[in-house]
């Protein structure tokens, strides 16, 4: 697209109009964090309306950013990310900000953006770290509203006075929003859910970890669920209703169309490499909320239970879950997996910003996530059918695999039924992906940014939840389990703290 922005800038100046920049806009993906797409969509559009946009990339930390919006003259900073610890890299980022004069003496705006963001989040959590504008933009295509408003000279007044009000409501309705109680860790324990000895999954077919190097994309694409690909895009909608949608169904067709093109050439050119590891392991349950791993190196996998008072429904009061429940305290097994097909992805993506196509470089990025995600999907269907062998003749469609009507789950670390990201280290060195190029970031980040790493419970009553609020018995019962200090437990379960 640049290219033609560049003549269309061309062609306003020959004829005597101003092609001067609305703005100049840093973004960057904050430190820890290596997900990008979202940002660069954003990059996009902001520059297709006639912005100046520097955008710094993946993992970068605050001080560079200062530095850089300090050296370009910025009007404008745009953070992202992905996972939750990104959420309070973003608040440092924040409190940096009114730290410096530079900053809060401009009360120069500040972005916020990503999948673990929210409205809430940003009025609660960011803003009061900053005095200037901090405003959370949604989606990409919010974003150039929310720019020209915020450095327009009629309407900037206005527009931040407008968002501080906004703030401060929010703010108000979260203090006074009535929270569903909690009882205590001890009565959360007591109403645990209860295992069904009798349906506890056979022993796996073999212990011990194995690498699958080189996986068939081909194979995988069979496995890809295409909901989230057109999320990428802002076209909300069910995937394949969404191709005939009356509002979004043309744009939809033409992203599909744009994909099947590229899988097609990232399938016959080899441009990604997939690779995969697992491990089945004995497993019980001990200390009520924790899993012992029998790995080498051994592992326990320390649970967090669900603490809001559970609703009566049909005359039984519903569990206060925890994943440790669905293993039995002996004669059980437990799953761990770790798998990419982000390797290759740096090397394309380079070859399409070279010729400008940002297009095809984020298509890229999107479709490896995909590929990522059947990954998983590929390889814990071969587990449960093979490699372990507990539903050896299950026949399930790519629709009914996406329904998850399997037995047994797949909780991954920093989802509902298992909000600690801080599981992911321990899984890594049990499995030792870096075998096959994986790695983790401080922040808990998996690198390449399209893997996917999680465990396998299999036991058919497994079910997914959300652990949701705890109170501060569990924090402490927690932080003592994982060998942490407070401080250290609080900034892992921020968001589980209210």
């Amino acid at each position: 697209l640049l290219p033609y922005i560049e003549e269309e800038k061309r062609l306003l100046i020959e004829g005597g109009g101003d092609a001067k920049p609305k703005g100049k806009i840093v973004i960057a993906t904050v430190k820890g964090d290596v997900h990008d797409i979202g940002k660069n969509i954003v990059t996009v559009v902001l520059q297709c309306n006639n912005y100046e946009v520097v955008n710094m990339g993946v993992m970068v930390p605050a001080r560079d950013i200062l530095q850089k919006a300090k050296e370009e003259g910025a009007d404008i900073i745009g953070l992202s990310g992905l996972i939750t610890p990104s959420l309070e890299e973003m608040q440092h980022v924040a409190a940096e900000m009114q730290r410096d004069e530079y900053f809060s003496s401009r009360h120069m705006p500040l972005l916020i953006g990503g999948a673990t963001t929210s409205r809430v989040h940003t009025a609660v959590k960011i803003s009061p770290h900053y005095d200037g504008p901090v405003v959370y933009v949604p989606d990409a295509s919010r974003a150039v509203g929310v720019c020209t408003e915020l450095l327009s000279d009629d309407r900037a007044a206005a527009y931040i006075a407008e968002l501080k009000a906004d703030i401060e409501k929010t703010r108000q309705l979260h203090a006074n929003k009535k929270q569903t109680p909690l009882v205590t860790l001890a009565q959360a324990r007591a109403n645990k859910a209860v295992l069904d000895l009798s349906r506890l999954p056979p022993a796996p077919k073999f212990t011990g970890r194995r690498v699958l190097k080189n996986l068939d994309l081909a194979e995988l694409a069979k496995y890809i669920d295409w909901g989230p690909y057109f999320q990428t895009w802002d076209l909300a909608g069910p995937y394949p209703a969404i191709l005939d949608d009356e509002i979004v169904g043309v744009e939809a067709r033409k992203v599909f169309a744009d994909a099947q093109a590229m899988l097609k050439k990232i399938i016959d050119g080899r441009w990604l490499q997939a690779h995969a590891v697992f491990g089945l392991y004995p497993a019980a349950r001990v200390n009520d909320d924790d899993i012992a791993i029998r790995s080498e190196p051994p592992m326990t996998w320390h649970g967090l239970r669900m603490q809001s008072e559970r609703p009566v429904v049909d005359g039984a009061k519903r569990p206060n879950r925890c994943l440790s429940d669905f293993v039995a305290e002996q004669g059980d097994h437990i799953g761990l997996f770790a798998v990419t097909a982000g390797l290759g992805v740096d090397k394309k993506e380079a070859e399409f910003l070279a010729t400008h196509d940002d297009y095809s470089a984020i298509m890229l990025k999107a479709l490896a996530d995909r590929l990522a995600e059947a990954a998983a999907e590929w390889l814990h269907e071969r587990v449960r059918r093979e490699f372990w062998g507990y539903a050896a003749d299950e026949a399930l469609s790519n629709q009914d695999l996406i329904a998850e009507k399997y037995a047994g789950i797949r909780p991954a670390p920093g989802y509902p039924a298992c909000p600690d990201h801080l599981a992911k280290a321990d899984l890594f060195r049990v499995l030792a992906p870096n075998e096959i190029g994986m790695g983790l970031t401080d922040s808990m980040a998996m690198t390449p940014a399209a893997s996917v790493s999680g465990f396998y419970l299999a036991h058919p009553d497994a079910a997914y939840f959300n652990v949701g609020r705890i109170g501060d018995d569990q924090l402490t019962d927690w932080a003592g389990r994982c060998g942490l200090s407070e401080t250290e437990a609080r900034r892992a379960l921020a968001p589980l703290l209210g």
